[in-house]
Parts: structure tokens; sequence; C-alpha cells
């Protein structure tokens, strides 16, 4: 049964299965965690954290959870945007933190235009590695799916001129910290339908860039390619564990 056409309890319990499959698999927690995660307001990152503060404790003893929303100052929405992220983390009962910056206006500005997106996103990852630091975390969660991790594969390889992409475990800062990313093998198209048909509580950023960015130059050709060749999409995420090193440069 194709996922737009599931009932809501199938469907969550169809991508609980990819999520606690990429946590065994990558061994992403370990007793005594403190576990960071990040969330933009966005399908993904809101349905990751409800998932996660309903079923972390079944993954090892002794987890200890917390949230984080850093908002990047945009429009003139951010007073909302932050009530309605405080009100989400208080209905899950997550303990959360909201940073409130004015990144996102000045990475826009007529100072900054060849790449405002890298701006913004370096400034959201220096609070959040302070954040991780101020709750003594040492994992941090992101909510990058499976069709992110294709988007990266070409984005790298086409923009950046390499092979690479984001990984499910990675350490960081020697060690320190480590970046896990439980929905890698989940689709989009399961999380948008899942927060839709759970009227989950979703909002953007309000970031003039979506929309209008490599990544959407991406996601636009992979839909026309999936449109062409269906299951393109995953043959390329399942060719990433498939490398031929010998027929390579």
């Amino acid at each position: 049964m194709k996922s737009n056409q599931l009932t809501a309890p199938l469907l969550e319990k169809q991508l609980l299965s990819r999520l606690d499959k990429a946590i065994w698999e990558y061994k992403m927690f370990a007793k005594g965690d403190r576990i960071l995660v990040c969330v933009s307001g966005g399908a993904d990152s809101m349905l990751l954290l409800n998932l996660l503060s309903r079923r972390y404790t079944i993954y090892a003893g002794d987890l200890h959870l917390f949230a984080l929303y850093v908002d990047m100052g945009f429009a003139d929405g951010a007073d909302r945007r932050c009530e309605l992220i405080q009100i989400y983390f208080d209905t899950l009962g997550v303990n959360g933190k909201i940073v409130r910056t004015g990144i996102g206006p000045y990475a826009h500005s007529p100072e900054n235009l060849e790449n405002p997106c890298f701006l913004c996103s370096r400034i959201r990852r220096k609070h959040i590695f302070a954040t991780a630091e101020e709750l003594n975390c040492n994992k941090i969660v992101f909510a990058h799916h499976k069709d992110d991790i294709v988007e990266t594969l070409l984005l790298n390889m086409i923009f950046g001129r390499e092979i690479s992409t984001m990984t499910p475990f990675l350490p960081v800062h020697q060690g320190k910290y480590v970046i896990i990313r439980p929905l890698v093998f989940v689709d989009e198209q399961m999380i948008k339908k899942l927060a839709g048909l759970t009227a989950l509580p979703v909002f953007d950023q309000q970031c003039p860039s979506n929309g209008n960015s490599k990544r959407q130059y991406i996601k636009d050709l992979l839909n026309k390619l999936e449109d062409d060749y269906y299951g393109a999409r995953d043959n390329i995420f399942n060719s990433m564990k498939r490398v031929k090193n010998d027929y390579l440069l």
C-alpha cells in the first residue's frame, strides 16, 4: 500500500519501523546520553521530536532529552514562531531552549547576497554547539531524512566537485559530540503525509531564500528524474552503499 493511501496509525507504524532501524543499526544512543534535538518548525524536525519524546527511553537506559529552536529573525513573525515552539515543547513535556537571533535579515542584506544560506547555517550551528555545551549534551540530533541525503550527494557532486553527503552517525569536535540523523531511512513524502494527517503544528522561518536555492534546484531535478524513472531516488540512495572504489579516479 502506498503512503498516500495509509491511515495515520499505519503510516506512523511504518515510519517508526524505519526510525528504529536507523537507531539500532547505527547504534545512535548509549546509556547515559544527553540528547539535544534541533527543531526548525518544519514537519521533519517537529515530527522527529514528537516521536523521540515518546520513545527515547526504549533505546538505552538513563537517557535525557532536550530540544533547541533557533529563530533566525526573518520578517515580523519571530514572536509568534517562538510562542508556537514553546507551546509545542510544553505539550510534549520536553525541556526546550529557544534562541532568538537577527542573523537572517543580515545574511540577506546587500552586504552578503552571494551566499546567505552559508552564513545562517554557520550561526545556527554555533548556537547549537553552545547549547550542547551549556546542557552537557553529547548527542546532537538533526531531522535530515532520506531525500536530504540524496540531495546533498548531488549538491556536493555538482557544486562542490566532491562525492560526499550527510552521514547518520558523525563524531565531531574530536569526539566530544556526535551528530545523529535518525530519519536517514525515512522518505520526505512519509513525513509530510503523517504531519498532515495528525495536524502537526508546523511553520517556516519566512526565509526569502525558500524555493530559490541550489538545494531547491536539486530537489526539482530529482522530482523530474523520478517522474521519468520511478525509484530514481531510492537507486541513488542505495548506490551510496555500493561504492566501487576501483572504478573511481
